[in-house]
C-alpha cells in the first residue's frame, strides 16, 4: 500500500450528504476483485444524463477538475453497503483524501487499508473549503498526517483527529496484511517454537 505523509493536492467539490456506497460505484461494477479499471464506474449514475451523455455540471466531467486527488465532501459519506470497491474506484481515480464532516464507520475504515486518508473537519471547516473550491479554478489544500493538519492557500490550518494506530499504518503503507509480513520474523521464530514443543500438530495424518 502507498504510505501517506503530506499531500499537495487540487481539491474537487462534492456537495451532496448521504453519499452511499451504490452511488460511489454502481453495483454492476462490482463484478471484479481487481482494484483497477474502476474509475469509469466512480458516480456513475451522475456523471452520464438519461442519453447516455456526461453531464457537463457533475466535476468529474469538468476540466478544472481533472487530476484532483481531494475530494471535499458532505456527512455521511460512504453510508449503505459496506463494498470495498468504492474506496478502490476512488483510489482508481486519483484520490487520496476525503474530507467530510462524517464518514460511514464501514467505509472509513476500508479507507484506511487502501491508502486512503479519511480527514473528518466540522460542517463549518468543510463549508469553508467548499466555497473557496468552487470560486477559486485549481484550488488546493496541504494535507499532513504527521501533524495531522489541513492547510489552505491563505494559510488557515484546520486540525484534525486520528486513531494512532491507524495513522502509523498508513503513513508506513501498511494495511492489514502488510503489518503481518512486518512481524514475519516474530511469526517465523513462534512457529518454529510451537513445532518443537509438540511435534504431533504437525504431523501430516494423510501419509
Amino acid at each position: 500500500m502507498q504510505a501517506f505523509t503530506v499531500l499537495i493536492g487540487l481539491v474537487a467539490p462534492l456537495d451532496r450528504v448521504n453519499v452511499d456506497t451504490d452511488q460511489i460505484i454502481p453495483k454492476q461494477f462490482l463484478k471484479t476483485i481487481k482494484r483497477t479499471g474502476l474509475r469509469d464506474g466512480l458516480f456513475f449514475d451522475w456523471r452520464k444524463r438519461k442519453d447516455g451523455s456526461p453531464d457537463p455540471d457533475f466535476f468529474l466531467n469538468q476540466a478544472r477538475y481533472q487530476g484532483a486527488t481531494i475530494l471535499v465532501t458532505r456527512d455521511n459519506f460512504g453510508c449503505g453497503s459496506s463494498r470495498e470497491h468504492a474506496p478502490w474506484a476512488l483510489l482508481d481515480q486519483g484520490f487520496r483524501c476525503v474530507i467530510a464532516p462524517s464518514f460511514a464507520d464501514i467505509f472509513y475504515n476500508n479507507c484506511f487499508q487502501n491508502g486512503i486518508l479519511p480527514v473528518v473537519l466540522t460542517a463549518d471547516e468543510v463549508q469553508s473549503v467548499l466555497r473557496d473550491v468552487l470560486a477559486t479554478p485549481g484550488y488546493q489544500l496541504t494535507v499532513d498526517l504527521g501533524n495531522q493538519t489541513v492547510t489552505t492557500p491563505g494559510g488557515a490550518a484546520y486540525r484534525f483527529d486520528i486513531d494512532p494506530f491507524r495513522k502509523d499504518c498508513l503513513y508506513r503503507g501498511l494495511d492489514s496484511i502488510g503489518l503481518t509480513l512486518h512481524h514475519n520474523a516474530a511469526i517465523a521464530a513462534y512457529e518454529a517454537k510451537r513445532k518443537a514443543e509438540a511435534p504431533w500438530l504437525f504431523t501430516d495424518l494423510r501419509t
